[in-house]
C-alpha cells in the first residue's frame, strides 16, 4: 500500500513549489527526488513513481518554478535557482542522503545539485541529460518549438496526437474555445538562457557519487557527449542506451527504464 501526501513549498524568493511525497507501506529502502523536464510537470513521473515505491523505494515528484501546479511566472528562472529549490526541497521533507532522478533539464538540475552540494545525494540517475554547452541557439529552437503548437488544442485526443504522450496533456487548461497550455512562453524560454552560453564539463567532472546516464536511442543528447561524459568519470559512471526510446525515456519505454534503474540500485 503506498501512501502519497501533497503540499506546496514557499521559497525565500517567494516561489511557491506543488511537491507530492509518495511512501511505501514500511520503512523506505531508498529515497528518490524526481525532476522533470523543460515545459514538462511532475505527473509524467506517475509510472515510474508507482513502480519504485512498490519496490519500498519513497518517492517524491515536483513541479519545478514556473511549470505545473508551481508559481507560473517565478522572480528568477536561473540554473542556481532551480538548484535552490531543490535543496529547500531536499532539507524540508528531510530526504538526505537521496537518490536524485532527472531527465533533460531537470537531470541537469540534478547533476549541478550533486556537484555542489555532496553530502546531500548518494547516487545520481541523469535520462538524457549531460553538461555539454555553448548552445547559442537553444532559446530559439525552445521558441520554435513553443509556437508550433497547434492551440488551442480542440481536444485532448488532439492534444496528444500532436504532443505524443497523454501526460503532455495534463497540464492544459480548457477555455471556451480550447485548450491551452499552462506555462508562460518566456519564462520557459528563459529557463534555457544559461545554457546557451555555458557548459558544465568542469561540475560534472567534480560529482564523485555512482551515477546512471541513461541515453534514448533516438534521443537529442550531443554525438559524443556520453563517451565523453564517460572518459572523464569512468569508474562512478555507467552508460545504458534504451532502445526505441526518444528523448522522454521514461513515457516512450517506462518499463524498460524501471529495469536499468533496478538493476543500478545497491543491494
Amino acid at each position: 500500500m503506498t501512501h502519497t501526501t501533497s503540499g506546496i513549498l514557499t521559497t525565500p524568493d517567494g516561489t511557491c513549489l506543488a511537491h507530492a511525497d509518495h511512501r511505501p507501506s514500511g520503512d523506505p529502502e531508498i529515497t528518490f527526488l524526481l525532476l522533470h523536464g523543460l515545459a514538462g510537470h511532475q505527473g509524467e513521473w506517475g509510472t515510474l513513481a508507482a513502480q519504485l515505491t512498490a519496490d519500498g523505494h519513497r518517492v517524491v515528484t515536483y513541479d519545478a518554478r514556473g511549470h505545473g501546479a508551481s508559481t507560473r511566472t517565478p522572480a528568477t528562472t536561473t540554473r542556481a535557482a532551480h538548484v535552490q529549490d531543490a535543496v529547500a526541497l531536499v532539507a524540508e521533507l528531510d530526504l538526505a542522503p537521496v537518490t536524485l532522478l532527472g531527465q533533460s533539464l531537470g537531470g541537469h538540475t540534478a547533476m549541478l545539485l550533486a556537484a555542489s552540494h555532496p553530502h546531500l545525494v548518494t547516487s545520481l540517475i541523469l535520462i538524457e541529460a549531460g553538461p555539454a554547452g555553448p548552445t547559442p541557439d537553444l532559446p530559439a529552437q525552445i521558441a520554435t518549438w513553443l509556437d508550433s503548437w497547434p492551440t488551442p488544442f480542440t481536444s485532448l485526443k488532439e492534444a496528444e496526437a500532436f504532443l505524443g504522450h497523454e501526460a503532455w496533456t495534463r497540464t492544459l487548461a480548457r477555455r471556451e474555445d480550447g485548450w491551452y497550455p499552462t506555462w508562460d512562453r518566456t519564462t520557459i524560454i528563459e529557463s534555457v538562457t544559461e545554457l546557451s552560453t555555458t557548459a558544465y564539463w568542469e561540475e560534472w567532472s567534480r560529482i564523485a557519487c555512482p551515477t546512471l546516464l541513461i541515453q534514448g536511442e533516438h534521443g537529442t543528447m550531443r554525438p559524443g557527449e556520453p563517451s565523453e561524459m564517460l572518459r572523464l568519470r569512468p569508474a562512478t559512471t555507467h552508460l545504458t542506451r534504451i532502445p526505441d526510446a526518444a528523448h522522454d525515456v521514461h513515457l516512450d519505454q517506462p518499463d524498460r527504464l524501471h529495469e536499468v534503474i533496478a538493476s543500478f540500485l545497491p543491494g
